[in-house]
């Protein structure tokens, strides 16, 4: 019998914030292996928990996961936690599940505090449709594409970011992507929790002259749906009708549904599209 791997979901800031469930497993499993074992010995001592620990951080994921994988098909029961919130989520978690997976170990997520959708559900932005991009590549060109990306996104945008990079990152967002709402959470779940929102110049200009301190999560408003449509259409029209018709057409699509995309593509009436299509005939 192979052993369970148990991803549990530690406090964010408030000890408060952790489940029964989570304080049980934690108990009576055979081993946590924790980000950070200096950081995770003040919560288990806190809640008087004495199970064997052993780290597993970025330096060591592949490693260590092979290590952590034999031991679970031993039949030991593993508990992995991260330095605050939900294993697996922006941490080196994610390759030790896959590894479980691929060696048939049952995998199961304990859930609880999660920074993320913290910082969304108080942000004051939209929150049906969101896109999560964690820390941006600290490289400049990797960097460059994701934001270029990020640009395009109709979606809410969760961002996390450390507090000296904080200023960089909100000059970057704002020359990248104009002016847009933001709401910049930090110290979540904390005594100083604080909770900034405005336009991306005005939050710009606050730290200008506040030094941000403490850990933060950006929540950042998506690109206008109707903005997107106006782009695309602009596309649309800087080439012909035919051109237009013809890029469909080539994918297989038939003559009467190729104008159809094309009407919707353009804001037209298909008739229009129908009447430009005879004028080149003529």
């Amino acid at each position: 019998m192979t052993g369970t791997l148990y991803l549990c979901a530690t406090p964010i800031g408030n000890l408060e914030d952790i489940t029964f469930r989570v304080l049980r497993t934690l108990k009576e499993v055979d081993l946590i292996a924790a980000e950070d074992t200096r950081n995770s010995i003040k919560l288990l001592n806190h809640f008087e928990i004495k199970t064997k620990m052993t780290s597993y951080h970025e330096y060591n994921k592949i490693d260590k996961a092979v290590y952590l994988v034999e031991r679970l098909k031993e039949g030991m029961n593993i508990a992995l936690i991260t330095d605050a919130g939900t294993p697996g989520i922006s941490d080196p978690g994610e390759e030790l599940v896959k590894m479980c997976y691929q060696e048939g170990i049952e995998v199961t997520s304990l859930p609880g505090a999660c920074a993320c959708i913290t910082a969304l559900t108080m942000s004051g932005q939209a929150t049906r449709r969101f896109a999560f991009e964690a820390f941006l590549p600290y490289d400049k060109k990797e960097r460059s594409v994701i934001l270029q990306d990020l640009k395009k996104e109709t979606r809410t945008i969760v961002l996390y970011e450390a507090p000296h990079r904080l200023k960089k990152t909100l000059r970057e967002l704002l020359d990248v992507m104009g002016d847009r709402d933001i709401t910049v959470c930090k110290e979540l779940t904390k005594r100083h929790e604080k909770k900034l929102q405005g336009t991306l110049q005005e939050v710009v200009d606050y730290y200008e002259e506040h030094d941000p301190r403490g850990e933060y999560v950006l929540i950042l408003a998506g690109k206008p749906e109707t903005e997107r449509q106006e782009e695309e259409q602009k596309k649309w029209e800087s080439m012909t009708i035919q051109a237009h018709m013809a890029i469909y057409e080539q994918q297989g699509i038939d003559r009467k549904s190729a104008m159809k995309r094309v009407a919707k593509d353009r804001g037209i009436p298909k008739r229009e599209v129908y009447q430009a299509l005879l004028d080149e005939e003529d």
